[in-house]
Order: C-alpha cells, then sequence, then structure tokens
C-alpha cells in the first residue's frame, strides 16, 4: 500500500487529475457496478415505457401516442443522465453491438451488458405483469402491417439511433447533456414516426422482455434482427460520412460515455 500511495502522489505531482488510493473505491467503475448499472437502467426503460402503453391501453387512450413516444424519450434521457459515467447506459444490445462493430467496446464486455439489459427487460415486464395482469401484451411489440415491412422500419430506424450515439459529442459535462437530449429525443423521433407501423422497439430487450413474460412470441425475429442490422448499418454510415475511427478526435469526444 505504501508503494501504491507513493505512485499516486507521484502521478499527482506529474498532473494527473484523478488520483486512485489504494484500499479506496474510487476511480473507474467495476464490471459488476456496470452491469449493475446497465440492468437498472433497462429495467427502468421498459417499466416506464411500456407501462405508458399499458396504462394507455387501460385508460382508454389517455397518454396516447405523442404521450407514449415521450415517455420513452424522457425516460431515455433521465438513464443515460444517471448512469452515462457508470456504465455509458447502453441500455440496448443492439447499441452494445454497435459500439463493438465502431471498435468503441471491449468485446470481453459484450456478453456481460447484453445480459443485464435482458434481465432487466424481463424483470420489469414481470413486475408490470403483477401490477398489471388483465392487459395482455404488457407493451409488446407486433407489426401493424407485414412482417418485412416492420423490419425495414426497425433497421432504418435504430441506424438513425446508432448514427446519433456515435456522432454526438460528449467531451464535458455540457456536452454529455446535450447527447442525453440528442438521444432521448432521437427515441421519441423514432416513437413518433414508426410506432404506429412497428411498435419502434429499437431495441431486441425492449421486444423481448414482454414477449418472455407473455408467451407472445410471433414476429419477434423482426425485433431482434432488425434493431442488431440497423445498429451495424448505422456504423458504416458514421464510418462513410466521418471516415472511420478518426471521428471521435475530429469530435473532440475523447471519452464519449456510450463506450
Amino acid at each position: 500500500m505504501i508503494v501504491q500511495a507513493a505512485a499516486n502522489v507521484a502521478k499527482y505531482r506529474e498532473g494527473g487529475t484523478s488520483v486512485r488510493i489504494a484500499g479506496s473505491n474510487t476511480g473507474r467503475p467495476s464490471a459488476w457496478a456496470k452491469a449493475r448499472a446497465e440492468f437498472i437502467g433497462t429495467y427502468c426503460l421498459l417499466f416506464a415505457g411500456t407501462g405508458a402503453i399499458i396504462i394507455n391501453d387501460l385508460s382508454g387512450g389517455l397518454i396516447a401516442h405523442v404521450g407514449i413516444a415521450f415517455t420513452f424519450g424522457l425516460i431515455v434521457f433521465a438513464m443515460i443522465t444517471a448512469f452515462g459515467d457508470v456504465s455509458g447506459a447502453h441500455l440496448n444490445p443492439a447499441v452494445t453491438l454497435g459500439l463493438f462493430f465502431a471498435g468503441r467496446f471491449p468485446g470481453s464486455a459484450v456478453v456481460a451488458y447484453v445480459a443485464s439489459q435482458v434481465s432487466g427487460a424481463v424483470v420489469a415486464s414481470a413486475t408490470l405483469g403483477i401490477l398489471f395482469p388483465e392487459h395482455a401484451t404488457l407493451g409488446g411489440t407486433m407489426p401493424a402491417t407485414s412482417a418485412a415491412h416492420s423490419l425495414l422500419v426497425e433497421i432504418l430506424m435504430t441506424a438513425l439511433l446508432m448514427l446519433v450515439i456515435l456522432i454526438v459529442p460528449t467531451a464535458d459535462k455540457k456536452k454529455k447533456v446535450m447527447a442525453a437530449v440528442s438521444i432521448g429525443a432521437t427515441i421519441a423521433l423514432a416513437a413518433l414516426l414508426a410506432g404506429p407501423i412497428s411498435g419502434a422497439s429499437l431495441n431486441p430487450a425492449r421486444s423481448l422482455g414482454p414477449a418472455l413474460i407473455t408467451g407472445e412470441l410471433r414476429e419477434l425475429w423482426v425485433y431482434l434482427a432488425g434493431p442488431i442490422l440497423g445498429a451495424t448499418l448505422g456504423v458504416v454510415l458514421c464510418r462513410c460520412s466521418h471516415g472511420g475511427a478518426t471521428i471521435v478526435h475530429r469530435l473532440g469526444c475523447r471519452r464519449p460515455f456510450l463506450q
């Protein structure tokens, strides 16, 4: 511990701005803390977002389509603000995979993140099932037209979301807040536009949670494949428009919190 403390003092004298004292809990979040943040964040996303759908159905449309869209956008904004500095607040397996494909996220952490996100979604849907047992779908997603049509919509909307996530700068505290606003607004916009067509999932966990609890697995593949393909497309579009790996430095964003 004396050696570690001496090293910390030396780092401080050399201009380091973050000193970790041996035996303390400060510094970078642990893998467990990140997984826990993804679980809680995804739980809150499902509880608020699909909960709004359930309450709207049971109240005869009191919240309405616009209200549901804004609920999803607001909860994403809130969770990014709350957990962005802990885990990156992916809240979405497609986003985690997209960041991995883009070289912004380590492959060794993908399984833990996806498992935490899916678990959070399933527990949230189970909670809603207990609270509202009379609701048949628990806010699940189903194509309003054909499966192919909904698949295309999911791909395009998720590509838009992934593109925003990859290019939005988060170099300082103010920019992090604006990033949360931008991503939340993109979610709300996608829900407004694509909600009546595909349900605007953009997130495999968001669709998987209600499906597993209700047993309604028809067309679930659309909401597993569509967002992952869309996230991949978003990475390709980002690289085409911003020159690949140099994008972070061009935007002055060395450590985006969706990382």
